[in-house]
């Protein structure tokens, strides 16, 4: 009984939830009327459904409409526009009710039946940009990294790109929906690339962009990219990609500056385009258009209205009902071409700057110039001729050149292109042309080419030293005719180099320009971006800030008495080890000392890397442990220096290399000036070190002396080994030195004291100040040693006290 008690409040409760639910699910709110909400009868036609939604998207947009409800009222008038400007959902909502794409297009509606509930999936269906239910503008100019980088990018040095930053969920999206349609419409029209990027699939490329926002909308040009920081309007964004345009791409024109425009076609090397017309402001379309040929051509715009132009429409004999535009060329006086229409669109404009991208006969001014005038050849029937003339611009061969343009106007073949270089500015390629092996300028001379390949072959024959003359010109015209019935008549064959480019700007004016973008860059940033975006660029700035500025504190106040002791024994300190201020400290324990064999002969010193040095030590098989054992402790400081390389050389196995190498030397009468006067007595090399440069073919030489106590007791000053001068050849007090050479080799003592100054002598050769040898050629090896040594020295503790 408790139980059946307690069952009818359950029961009642559960009938009341259910009710519910079953109300819910039959009397459910209805969907929206577009009809009733545009305020448009269902036989609305399209123009008139477009003229109401802009008259109530103006009224209501929250911008300018402060009422709460301004937002709401919005959304509904953008979404009713959205049903009723596409076909098939129209269709789809006067015949089932609905206003989703995502429900059927038949009879009945998608529902799931379970346990005799239907659930409409309408109830489930957000109106926001979802895989799914993605626009289909949005697919078609979705971008993705690799593309925006491979074409977007390259692209944009011809025409602007308005990209729009969106993502999934994004209800502000909504909003700019119908704008950006509209706006996409008309700028892909005029040559505006459009481009969506979905930050939910695509956040590397919108990290790439600096989009950390959704909606954003961003232009790119020239590779710089720019974010629109405005209200979301039709005349904001044509605004918007209008200011992205360089300001001075197109020249206003008046009756006072038209003569410098037009003449100024032989300094620029580009034909000029002139627009006439109406309207005060410079038409947008033309504006794309002159960014997109601002390299081959240069544009000019005549307002009509303005009676500053009078002189020149009447000059023109210009027609004021329709746009007219005029392209000229090398002449001033008569236009090369003439269109006019009222309606002028972007591929008539095309079209006509495309058929007038060149002079008569340009200037070959650079090498992608080059490639376009005269292109490689790529099939048989393809062939294309250039008629190059190689002059120079002094003023007495100005009739020539002149000659030679009149004589390319009355070209009529597409196949032959008339250019000129002058050899001052192209001095490389007219050498090759012309078999000038000087360099020195020449006369005036033609010559008709044809480029086979990318890699610069391409075959030529001059025809004439031109002067301008008639018979210049009949001679031309011959060779003209005869290569049009053969071209196998240019017998001659060469690989052009590289035209310089003579329009290329110098390196500081690339720099100010790039600096100025990047500062702007950073202003624009600092004005318009998120701050608490920057937060952790601003926390990274003032910490090291604190810590520099710390650092200065702690220095300032620290005890400079200390530091002023310590400086001095650093200094000795440092000396003492390295041996030299210049050198650095060694990396190993030990010197690495390699014998100079005809198996080392050629890496170690002939083809020795360039800046490179081999240090070389001679001596013999009695001489050998004492001499590489001091020689180890001497150049051990200068271990450190990767240039430096160490060696000996064994005079028993190489008697004659030593004296060949002096021999050959270009001051071998100074080097060999200590000898005896008689030059009987052979000179002994044993000590001698040698600093040899195997890329520059020269050599710096140490000469051994003896700084201990002779055999009479009195003292050496000999001071060659450090000054690889001449060494004295008396004593301190005049008399000549007592020859003991032979007892002198024998001393053990004497041998170990040869390389005591070494050390000051590697100082010297580290700073450049030795002297120089210079040699033709290496000497070879005499004898073959079959069996390569080397010497390795661990070296634990060196005392340089």
């Amino acid at each position: 009984m408790a139980g059946s008690n307690m069952n009818p409040p359950l029961a009642v409760m559960a009938v009341v939830v259910l009710s519910v639910l079953l109300a819910g699910s039959s009397h459910a709110a209805p969907e929206m009327d577009p009809y009733k909400i545009l305020g448009v009868t269902r036989s609305a036609s399209q123009a008139e459904i477009k003229k109401v939604y802009k008259r109530l998207a103006k009224e209501w947009h929250p911008d300018k409409n402060k009422d709460p409800g301004a937002e709401d009222m919005f959304i509904k008038i953008t979404k009713s526009y959205e049903i009723l400007s596409s076909e098939d959902r129209r269709a789809n909502y006067d015949r089932y009710g609905q206003t989703d794409d995502a429900q059927a297009y038949s009879g009945s509606r998608y529902r799931h039946r379970q346990d005799n509930f239907y659930f409409d999936e309408s109830f489930f269906n957000f109106p926001f940009n979802t895989k799914n239910h993605r626009d289909f503008t949005d697919s078609k100019y979705a971008l993705h990294f690799n593309q925006y980088v491979s074409e977007v990018v390259p692209d944009s040095y011809r025409r602007p790109y308005l990209i729009k930053i969106t993502s999934d969920w994004c209800f502000s999206c909504i909003h700019i929906e119908p704008v950006w349609k509209e706006v996409v419409q008309e700028m892909e029209g005029l040559g505006v690339g459009i481009g969506v990027v979905d930050v939910g699939y695509e956040r590397r490329l919108a990290n790439h962009l600096g989009a950390h926002r959704t909606p954003s909308i961003l232009g790119v040009i020239s590779g710089k990219v720019t974010f629109f920081h405005y209200a979301v309007a039709k005349e904001h964004l044509r605004q918007f990609v209008e200011d992205l345009l360089p300001q001075r791409v197109v020249e206003r024109i008046t009756d006072k500056n038209e003569q410098q425009f037009l003449h100024s076609w032989h300094e620029l090397n580009k034909p000029h385009v002139l627009l006439f017309d109406q309207v005060p402001a410079v038409p947008l379309l033309f504006k794309l258009a002159a960014f997109a040929y601002k390299d081959y051509l240069q544009f000019g715009y005549v307002d009509q209205g303005l009676a500053e132009t009078a002189e020149l429409q009447k000059r023109f004999n210009i027609n004021t009902y329709a746009p007219t535009m005029l392209v000229f060329k090398e002449s001033t006086d008569k236009p090369a071409d003439i269109i006019q229409a009222k309606g002028m669109k972007k591929q008539i404009i095309d079209e006509f700057m495309s058929n007038n991208k060149f002079l008569l006969a340009p200037r070959l001014v650079s090498q992608k110039l080059f490639d376009e005038l005269c292109p490689v050849k790529q099939f048989h029937r393809r062939r294309k001729y250039c008629v190059l003339l190689m002059t120079t611009d002094e003023e007495t061969y100005s009739s020539g050149n002149r000659e030679f343009l009149s004589f390319a106007s009355t070209n009529t073949r597409d196949v032959v292109r008339f250019a000129y270089v002058y050899q001052r500015l192209q001095q490389p390629l007219c050498d090759i042309l012309m078999h000038s092996e000087d360099g020195a300028q020449s006369t005036p001379q033609v010559v008709i080419l044809e480029r086979r390949n990318t890699a610069g072959k391409a075959l030529f024959k001059p025809v004439t030293a031109w002067n301008g003359s008639e018979e210049d010109k009949l001679r031309l015209l011959e060779e003209l005719e005869r290569l049009h019935k053969d071209p196998s008549i240019l017998i001659h064959d060469a690989i052009l180099p590289e035209l310089n480019n003579e329009f290329a700007s110098m390196f500081v004016v690339r720099w100010i320009y790039a600096s100025y973008d990047y500062l702007s860059e950073v202003i624009d940033d600092i004005l318009h971006n998120n701050w608490r975006e920057m937060m952790p660029l601003l926390s990274l700035i003032f910490s090291a800030l604190f810590i520099l500025f710390g650092t200065v504190v702690i220095q300032a106040f620290s005890d400079s008495s200390e530091d002023k002791q310590m400086k001095p024994k650093v200094k000795d300190g440092t000396k003492a080890e390295n041996g030299s201020s210049g050198s650095r400290p060694p990396k190993k324990n030990f010197v690495e000392v390699t014998e100079l064999t005809d198996i080392t002969y050629i890496s170690n010193l002939v083809k020795l890397r360039p800046g490179h040095i081999n240090i070389v030590l001679v001596l013999t098989d009695a001489s050998k442990n004492i001499l590489l054992s001091k020689f180890a402790k001497e150049v051990y400081s200068f271990t450190g220096t990767q240039t430096l390389h160490f060696s000996f050389l064994n005079l028993d196995k190489h008697s004659e290399w030593m004296s060949t190498l002096l021999e050959y030397g270009q001051d071998a009468a100074q080097i060999d000036a200590d000898e005896d006067d008689s030059g009987s007595r052979r000179m002994d090399h044993t000590g001698f070190v040698l600093a040899l440069n195997g890329h520059k073919k020269y050599l710096c030489l140490f000469k051994p002396v003896y700084t201990g106590e002779d055999l009479d007791g009195k003292p050496s000053e000999d001071e060659a080994g450090a000054s690889v001068g001449k060494p004295r050849p008396g004593s301190r007090d005049g008399h000549p030195q007592r020859k003991s050479s032979r007892s002198r080799s024998t001393s053990t003592l004497q041998i170990h004291h040869k390389l005591d100054r070494l050390g000051l002598w590697m100082e010297r050769l580290m700073e450049g100040t030795l002297p120089r040898y210079y040699v033709p050629a290496w000497p070879g090896l005499d004898k073959i040693t079959p069996n390569l040594e080397r010497s390795k020295f661990l070296i634990d503790r060196i005392n340089t006290s």
